[in-house]
């Protein structure tokens, strides 16, 4: 196989297509948006299940190499009461293995590897059908041809217009994100609640979760019910104004959660976006989809996991086949609805479930799925 290949996206789903093939001996052009690795900050920490984001990693020959730089005891998770009473506190056992933490940025480090990624490669459309093959145009006017473009650029998909009309719409529930750097020694009361892993809270319609990163490093999300405008009276570029905004919206909460507010260094607003359950399209010869562009879910710990595998499953197709590798990508689309399209039902209700005016909902989720 030696087609022209392209994966728009730099993430979890477009560099484990590209390791895979590149491990396989087959070149693929990595096209991503960002001027270099680090032109912005990578986000927080993904758990890899066992059956789904490690599975791709084995495909890779890189889970060898996740084993030593995973957090198996951030699988630890701790639900608290509004008023701070512990409801929950589990440990993993310590050889659990089943759902390991990485920070995304060292995921990104260790998928990137040896690949020749095209930074600063801002591609704003898609166009399949051309005589050469589908055509790929950049914000600064180029325009390359490949025999196959796999589009893995997220949630607002430049490629996803080149096979389906549909667009994200607002889940109805926004998170406002927040951070705290060297909490062991800065903030040692936080540390202790947080534990290893992850801490949350629920109340009606609103939550507080805090989840440990590598190096001292916690992400604190707070999630809460609202329309999409409902910041319209409010800076967000205000950080003092959002977060006496928020410390109103959780008033009555338990000063040690509160702190969580109080301390926070900055916030970003992140709402939350999805697209239909059953997102499908009519098969496009030379173009498709891998992760959130193809599937956008909320973020209850399937996307990240679901892309890299469907990215190494389908470099693995490519590399076993020969001539028109079109029969290799509509099986990959038949088999990537299939198995999104469940775990776009469990996710769905599970946010309603997680956000909900009845906060032993959330409770009983966890319950059901890590039996105490």
């Amino acid at each position: 196989m030696r087609h022209r290949i392209a994966v728009v996206g730099g993430g979890p789903a477009g560099l484990t297509f590209a390791r895979v093939l590149h491990r396989h001996g087959h070149p693929v052009a990595v096209l991503e948006r960002d001027p270099s690795p680090d032109a912005r900050p990578p986000g927080g920490t993904l758990d890899l299940h066992e059956g789904l984001g490690q599975r791709a990693l084995e495909k890779a020959g890189l889970l060898a190499e996740f084993r030593k730089v995973s957090r198996p005891e951030g699988q630890a998770m701790r639900i608290l009461d509004p008023d701070g009473t512990v409801l929950r506190d589990w440990q993993p056992r310590p050889d659990e293995r089943a759902n390991p933490e990485i920070d995304r940025g060292r995921l990104r480090d260790l998928l990137l590897g040896p690949l020749d990624v095209r930074w600063g490669q801002d591609v704003t459309q898609v166009v399949p059908g051309m005589r050469d093959g589908a055509l790929v145009r950049f914000a600064d006017g180029r325009e390359e041809t490949f025999d196959l473009v796999i589009g893995a650029d997220g949630a607002w998909s430049r490629t996803r217009a080149a096979v389906s009309p549909v667009t994200p719409h607002y889940t109805g529930v926004t998170f406002v994100e927040t951070s705290l750097d060297d909490i062991d020694t800065r903030h040692p009361d936080l540390a202790r609640l947080v534990g290893d892993g992850s801490m949350a809270v629920y109340g009606a319609n609103r939550a507080l979760v805090a989840q440990r990163n590598s190096g001292g490093h916690v992400k604190v999300y707070a999630q809460f019910r609202a329309p999409l405008d409902w910041h319209t009276e409010l800076d967000l570029a205000d950080g003092e104004a959002v977060r006496a905004h928020l410390l109103t919206l959780f008033d009555g909460w338990a000063a040690p959660v509160l702190d969580f507010l109080r301390r926070g260094t900055a916030f970003v607003h992140r709402p939350l976006h999805v697209l239909p359950v059953s997102h499908t399209w009519t098969h496009v010869p030379g173009v498709t989809l891998l992760g959130d562009a193809a599937h956008l879910m909320p973020p209850l710990g399937a996307g990240a996991n679901l892309a890299m595998l469907e990215g190494a499953e389908l470099a693995e197709s490519l590399a076993a086949g020969s001539g028109d590798p079109d029969e290799a990508v509509r099986a990959h689309e038949e088999r990537m609805w299939d198995r999104a399209g469940r775990w776009a039902e469990l996710t769905a209700a599970g946010l309603e479930r997680l956000v909900n005016p009845d906060p032993a909902q959330a409770v009983a989720l966890f319950d059901e799925v890590q039996p105490s």
